[in-house]
C-alpha cells in the first residue's frame, strides 16, 4: 500500500519533508495557516533557501505528487497519515512555546470528525518528552470525539536535519527514530521510510522525543567546546 501523507506546518522542517516525500513517489498534501506562503508554494516558490529545493519542488509539482492547500479539514481528510512540523519556539522564561503544536493538533481533531477510518498523526516537530502521548493525544481525544489507538494513533518520528544540507539528510539520514505505542503505527511508518537506506530506531514516542532534545544538547556542547578552545 502506497500511503498519501499530509505536513502541517510549511516552514523549514515541513517543506523539506513534503518535498521529499513526494519525490519518493507519496502522495503529499501540504498545509500552512499562512495563505500568502501556499499561494508562493503553488507557484513553485519554496519560500526557503536550500540546495536543489526549488527544483525539486518544482518536479513534484509538475508530476502531481504534491499539493498545497489552506485548509487543514481538506489535508488530513484525504490523506492517511498527518505529519504536524510546525514550529515550538522558545519562551523568554527557557520553556518550550508549544501554541503551535496544540494549534495542529486542534484543527488535526476537528478534521478527524470527518473521516470515517483509522488515521496516523505524526509529530515531527522538536517537543518536550512526553508532548506526544500527554499533549497532542489528549487535544485530539478532545476535539475530534475519538479514541487513541483505536480510532486514530499518535507517534513521534523527530528530524535531524541540518540546514544547507536538509534534502540530503533527508535522503541518507544517519539514523530514523520512530516513537510508537502500537504495531500498526510501526508498520505504516516503517514502511513509509522502507526506500531510505538508514538505521531505524523504534522506540516509544518518549524515548524518540529524548534522542532529539539529547541530539540538540550534544551539539551545542561541542560548538561550545570548539568556541571556549578557539
Amino acid at each position: 500500500m502506497v500511503y498519501s501523507i499530509s505536513i502541517v506546518g510549511l516552514g523549514y522542517v515541513g517543506i523539506v519533508h513534503a518535498v521529499g516525500f513526494a519525490n519518493l513517489g507519496f502522495k503529499v498534501v501540504g498545509y500552512d495557516i499562512d495563505k500568502a506562503k501556499v499561494e508562493r508554494l503553488r507557484g513553485g516558490d519554496p519560500v526557503i533557501y536550500e540546495e536543489g529545493l526549488e527544483e525539486q519542488l518544482s518536479k513534484a509539482l509538475s508530476k502531481g505528487s504534491l499539493e498545497f492547500v489552506d485548509d487543514i479539514r481538506e489535508a488530513v481528510t484525504g490523506t492517511d497519515v498527518t505529519f504536524i512540523a510546525v514550529g515550538t519556539p522558545s519562551l523568554p522564561d527557557g520553556d518550550v512555546d508549544l501554541s503551535q503544536v496544540i494549534a495542529a493538533s486542534r484543527g488535526v481533531g476537528r478534521a478527524l470528525r470527518f473521516k470515517d477510518s483509522w488515521h496516523l498523526v505524526v509529530v515531527k516537530s522538536t517537543v518536550p518528552p512526553g508532548t506526544t502521548d500527554g499533549v497532542v493525544a489528549r487535544v485530539i481525544e478532545e476535539e475530534s470525539g475519538l479514541k487513541v489507538f483505536h480510532d486514530f494513533s499518535v507517534a513521534s518520528n523527530p528530524e535531524f536535519l541540518r540546514e544547507g544540507n536538509a534534502l540530503r539528510d533527508f535522503y541518507k539520514p544517519d539514523r530514523i527514530v520512530i516513537g510508537v505505542r502500537d504495531e500498526r503505527s510501526r508498520d505504516v511508518l516503517l514502511k513509509i521510510y522502507e526506500r531510505i537506506e538508514a538505521p531505524k530506531i523504534v522506540t516509544t514516542p518518549v524515548v524518540a522525543e529524548l534522542s532529539k532534545y539529547a541530539s540538540n544538547v550534544f551539539l551545542a556542547v561541542r560548538v561550545s567546546l570548539a568556541n571556549e578552545i578557539g
